[in-house]
């Protein structure tokens, strides 16, 4: 089955550790520390490839994870930066972090970039740290850790033109005669569970792209049947093609199915009722179609726009085509997600993210005091624990943001047990 919802996992890569080095073999101060900083990490780059239609591949592959930098080296030599790390998307591939729902980036366009993780920054090597009280430090970071992430990925179809309607009212059938797309055409309930594609090339040189889209039912607004998937693919189109089955043949009456699928594409988004629609009329080489396309006439008034047609037989599709192109011409495209990205000269897009709180204290049911929070957990991951130094100036960060007070004030006292992470260390008044 098509795959046009999927949860991945991204993480940018870790920057390289920087380097503790001494231009000479033994410790001289006046020789200068000589330790280089390390490379940053790789960032996640989804780009998009018009060659991909759905997004089944990520049903093999849903981990994504950025090479790191090197490591820092001596006589100041720095790490090498990694590369980025690419990952091909279909257009129409809308990006949204699975914790917050925030979106991330709506990709559309052949080659259109945007960073999903960001790689992290190198660490510094201890010719960062020198003063001329301590021109030798024994002092370096540690490469800081990539972004991670989960993401959904939503593919929804980039098409001009929808085709919407009941199943097995001829959409199928419709599109396998005005485009080159071959979609599966059977005579029962839910053929299309995929969204088909094809171009259509209008006799006076106009084309558009059309899609025959997964066949909606009562309730698709509310997740029944096959309903989200198909309400998220005509997202994208510019100009609904309303395809009615006219001759009845099913039981079933064209105006009341007209009604319930306006109702569900209304309740699902206001915004699909400002697409232009036409209505097309199929099925009208069958018995009882003239009929009933008299009485629906006389039901939806006289401002629709209906074409009746017979896709099998060809009869009146020059018409509806010149129509919809027409249409198209006067429609604006449809903006689907108002979110401001920067673009650089590269093209790649990264929204940054708003800075939250350097830490927060909690507490175990143990009575450990435990602090967690984006700032202090990221010092935390680049401090080197195995050298003294490093460990004093975590400590000096530590009291520079505020946790020795707020500990104070959350009823610490000296010898309690503090958490961070893995790491756990008494508190010292």
């Amino acid at each position: 089955m098509f795959v046009d919802h999927v949860k991945v996992y991204v993480k940018g890569g870790d920057g390289g550790d920087g380097m503790v080095a001494f231009r000479r073999e033994k410790f001289i101060p006046n020789g200068g520390p000589a330790g280089g900083d390390g490379g940053n990490g790789g960032d996640v780059i989804f780009i998009v490839d018009e060659g991909l239609r759905t997004l089944m591949d990520f049903r093999f592959k849903r981990h994504f994870k950025a090479d790191r930098g090197e490591h820092g080296m001596s006589k100041n030599m720095h790490g090498k930066r990694a590369g980025a790390m690419y990952v091909s998307v279909p257009p129409g591939t809308v990006v949204t972090e699975e914790e917050t729902g925030r979106v991330i980036a709506d990709l559309v366009e052949h080659g259109q970039k945007a960073v999903i993780a960001k790689g992290g920054r190198g660490g510094r090597g201890n010719s960062r740290f020198a003063t001329p009280a301590n021109p030798a430090p024994e002092l370096s970071e540690k490469g800081e850790p990539g972004q991670e992430l989960n993401v959904v990925l939503e593919l929804k179809v980039l098409a001009d033109v929808g085709l919407v309607g009941f199943p097995s009212v001829g959409k199928s059938t419709l599109l396998s005669v005005v485009t080159s797309a071959k979609p599966k055409i059977g005579a029962y309930h839910f053929t299309t569970i995929v969204p088909n594609l094809g171009m259509v090339r209008v006799e006076d040189g106009r084309s558009f792209a059309m899609a025959d889209l997964p066949g909606l039912i009562e309730g698709a607004s509310e997740g029944v049947g096959l309903g989200h998937q198909f309400l998220r693919h005509i997202e994208r189109t510019r100009v609904i093609v309303h395809v009615i089955d006219m001759s009845g043949m099913e039981g079933r009456d064209p105006y009341e199915d007209y009604l319930t699928i306006n109702k569900e594409l209304e309740q699902y988004n206001m915004r699909l009722t400002e697409r232009p629609q036409i209505i097309v009329a199929n099925k009208m080489d069958m018995p009882e179609a003239e009929e009933n396309l008299e009485e629906f006439r006389t039901k939806v008034g006289s401002d629709a726009r209906i074409f009746p047609i017979s896709a099998v037989s060809r009869q009146g599709l020059k018409e509806m085509l010149f129509a919809v192109a027409d249409l198209l011409d006067e429609t604006p495209e449809f903006s689907l997600n108002e979110i401001e990205e920067e673009e650089t000269e590269a093209t790649v897009l990264y929204k940054h993210e708003a800075k939250g709180k350097d830490f927060v204290i909690t507490r175990d049911d143990d009575g450990a005091f435990v602090l967690s929070g984006d700032s202090i957990e990221r010092l935390f991951k680049m401090t080197d624990f195995s050298r003294e130094e490093s460990v004093r100036r975590f400590s000096r960060q530590m009291r520079g943001m505020g946790v020795d007070d707020a500990l104070r004030e959350r009823g610490a006292q000296n010898g309690d047990t503090v958490r961070l992470l893995k790491f756990e260390f008494d508190f010292v008044e």
